[in-house]
């Protein structure tokens, strides 16, 4: 089959590998389309990522398709249904596991490949996290079940009142489904980003307003939109340290600020210990999700809610996957589906 794999940084590479086979417990699925995500384009960038991947390794981990063969000992799962699979899942066994705090397991089973004809899903994923796909869902739109049950843990990590305002940081895709998903929870959002086509999305979102980082001061319009307090909720979803410590920065008194966005290993922020303790603030690391969210994610997908068509800018073909990643990092694209056949 043809696979994209990833050697180093802006090092990816299409090849032919061998057509995956089910070992006991695993499934393999037709990918029928693979959706670019913000954290492929870091890794991309970066070379690698702390806890999923390390080169060379198959890459892509957003994708939905149709199973085309079953390993041994699988139960409730047959050749021809459309599913969706998580990229991980928690071994259910650790002292993590047993508090059910299911993103912080050391024992995640991580899975890549997903820019590809094909994908093997690991026997613990098949287990946990492989979901049906309805029948009237496209395949792209299934895709964004992981970064979408990501983004619902971070909105449930986020202490969200009724009535709260809650400033975005970030108009990338994660950025933009943080929109939808606060609007659908009921709260005021503004969005800060740096590209009028994506704002503009955000405003289709539902934001309350949405502001272009290049033609305003951040904090200053915060404070005249809070009557000069500063935001109840931050959220930061871009993976810039200089932006965590301004999303620190513009948290009014007893705010959650929700540093959200993956950073750079090794990087590092200034807290002002003043303000983070005279002002009580909450501030949360979030990090990936939990069978709970995947669930509630492809849920709410399926229910059309919420026009997420509006975050894949193009489809295109596996062959055009480095010209996309290159349209990704230069912001011409939000999302981007993969089409492998």
């Amino acid at each position: 089959m043809l696979a994209a794999l990833l050697y180093g940084k802006e090092d990816l590479r299409l090849e032919e590998v061998a057509d995956p086979t089910p070992a006991k417990g695993e499934v393999v699925i037709q990918v029928g389309a693979a959706t670019t995500c913000g954290t492929d384009l870091k890794v991309w960038r970066r070379g690698g990522h702390a806890k999923m991947l390390r080169p060379p390794t198959l890459f892509g981990h957003e994708a939905a398709g149709q199973i085309v063969a079953v390993g041994e000992d699988v139960e409730g799962w047959q050749v021809g249904d459309r599913v969706v699979a998580n990229n991980s899942a928690p071994c259910m066994k650790c002292f993590f596991c047993q508090r059910q705090e299911y993103s912080l397991c050391p024992n995640l089973t991580w899975n890549n490949g997903t820019f590809a004809q094909y994908l093997k899903v690991p026997a613990q994923i098949v287990q946990h996290n492989l979901l049906s796909i309805p029948a009237e869902l496209r395949d792209e739109l299934a895709a964004m079940t992981e970064p979408l049950a990501c983004v619902l843990h971070g909105v449930a990590r986020s202490n969200i009142k009724a009535g709260d305002r809650v400033v975005v940081l970030g108009d990338g895709a994660i950025g933009l489904m943080f929109v939808a998903s606060l609007v659908e929870a009921g709260v005021e959002v503004f969005l800060f980003g740096g590209n009028e086509p994506r704002l503009k999305i955000g405003e289709k979102l539902g934001a309350a307003k949405t502001f272009n980082y290049h033609q305003v001061e951040i904090p200053a319009v915060v404070k005249e939109l809070t009557q000069g307090w500063g935001a109840d909720v931050v959220i930061e979803a871009t993976g810039v340290p200089s932006v965590w410590e301004m999303a620190i920065a513009i948290a009014r008194p007893g705010a959650t600020v929700n540093l959200f966005g993956g950073c750079p290993r090794d990087t590092t922020i200034t807290v002002n210990t003043e303000q983070l303790h005279y002002s009580e603030l909450t501030l949360k690391g979030v990090f990936h999700n939990t069978p709970e969210y995947v669930r509630a994610a492809l849920s709410l997908i399926a229910s059309r809610k919420i026009p997420f068509e509006l975050l894949i800018s193009e489809h295109r073909q596996l062959k055009d996957l480095e010209q996309v990643f290159c349209d990704m990092r230069d912001r011409k694209v939000i999302k981007v589906a993969m089409m492998p056949t």
